[in-house]
Parts: C-alpha cells; sequence; structure tokens
C-alpha cells in the first residue's frame, strides 16, 4: 500500500434543516507532508469531535482503487482525492486483505488499522443525496479510521511496512459488513468484541449480538 494522496481541510459551513454547520468533509490535497498526531491530523479541520478525531478516529484512509466505481455513479460531481473525506487516498488498499489491529510503519509515523466508518447526512450532503449512504454501506468498501502509536508526518509515495499482524482478527471488508449486517456472524462479532484496537463502546456494541 502506497499513500497517493494527502488531504486536508479547512472548516466549511453549509445549511442543514435550517441551522448552519461546519463540517470537515471537503478535504483536498496537499503538496506538503501531513502530521499524524494521537488525537488527529494537524491542521486538518475536525468539526463534531465526539464523532471525528480521537485516538480511534485520528486519521482517516480510503482506497484509491474505488474512486472509478463511485465515479461512474457520480459522474457529474467535482472529482479530486480526499473526495470521501479521507486523509490519506491509498493505492492497493484490497480491504478484504488489510485486518483490524495490524500495524504499520508509515513515514515518519506508526499506525493501527482501526474502527470502520459510519457514514453520516454530512457525506450525504457532498454527494447531494442522502441515498449515497445506503449505497455505501451495501458497496461495502469503508475503508478505515487508523489510531497513531507513533506520531509523525507522512508524504506521497510513502509506503506501508506492516510491522505486525494480529493472530486472530477481521478483515476491514468483514468488520465493516459485520458493523451493518442483520444476521451478524458470531465468530466474527467474539473476535470484534474482544480487540483491543476497537474503542470500548465499539466492543460492548458487538458484544450485544452475542448469543449465550
Amino acid at each position: 500500500m502506497k499513500i497517493i494522496s494527502t488531504n486536508i481541510a479547512k472548516p466549511t459551513t453549509f445549511i442543514w434543516n435550517g441551522k448552519e454547520e461546519t463540517t470537515g468533509i471537503y478535504k483536498k490535497p496537499v503538496d506538503t507532508p501531513i502530521y499524524l498526531s494521537k488525537n488527529e491530523v494537524l491542521e486538518d479541520e475536525v468539526s463534531n469531535r465526539v464523532y471525528h478525531g480521537g485516538y480511534y478516529k485520528a486519521c482517516y484512509m480510503f482506497s484509491a482503487e474505488q474512486y472509478p466505481y463511485w465515479k461512474n455513479i457520480y459522474p457529474d460531481l467535482e472529482w479530486t482525492w480526499g473526495m470521501f473525506g479521507e486523509n490519506l487516498t491509498v493505492s492497493n488498499f484490497d480491504e478484504r486483505k488489510v485486518h483490524l489491529g495490524a500495524i504499520y510503519k508509515v513515514g515518519k509515523a506508526v499506525v493501527q488499522v482501526s474502527q470502520s466508518r459510519e457514514p453520516c447526512y454530512k457525506f450525504g450532503y457532498k454527494f447531494g443525496t442522502q441515498k449515497v449512504l445506503k449505497q455505501f454501506i451495501e458497496h461495502g468498501f469503508g475503508g478505515t479510521y487508523l489510531s497513531i502509536l507513533e506520531e509523525g508526518h507522512v508524504a506521497n509515495n510513502d509506503e506501508f511496512v506492516l510491522v505486525e499482524q494480529p493472530e486472530n482478527s477481521l478483515t476491514v471488508a468483514q468488520l465493516f459488513e459485520l458493523l451493518w449486517a442483520k444476521e451478524k456472524n458470531q465468530e466474527l462479532l467474539k473476535i470484534a468484541a474482544n480487540s483491543k484496537a476497537l474503542p470500548p463502546k465499539k466492543r460492548m456494541f458487538f458484544s450485544k449480538y452475542i448469543k449465550e
């Protein structure tokens, strides 16, 4: 996997249900390295810290290989890297092969694969329709958040070098599917509920679906 675009956002305001709101989803490519800190990407807008930022959502990465699929569905949008609100657009990122809890060295930072993206109305607003939320979930490739184990700069063309592969884990794609599935796989639930790569609240969420 290799970074092909680093993206950050300035605060953008929009009107939703008659109220002015601020978002950091309008990320744009930058030519300079970006700094991954423990709780956020420095100089990147994090408007709602209840749902964004923090240790388990410090940085969001998305696969460049998914872009053609979405460009075909929404050809009239103004497409640039960072379209999905990701800080890192990554090539050769196959979510069916990358595992929850895996640790990578990238640039000067060390990162760990963390929780799944849960798209909200701001994502729908950016795409011009709230139906994109259902499409995004059904497509099954939602990217992943990263926890930052060692802070540092990352830049375009930096490659992800695997440092540690968890022994008993599920893939990024499996985790995303498990999050939204009506009938949840019991074995995967047990793995997710015990993964320290996930925040405690998310582990509790999965544990509630485990059948005794």
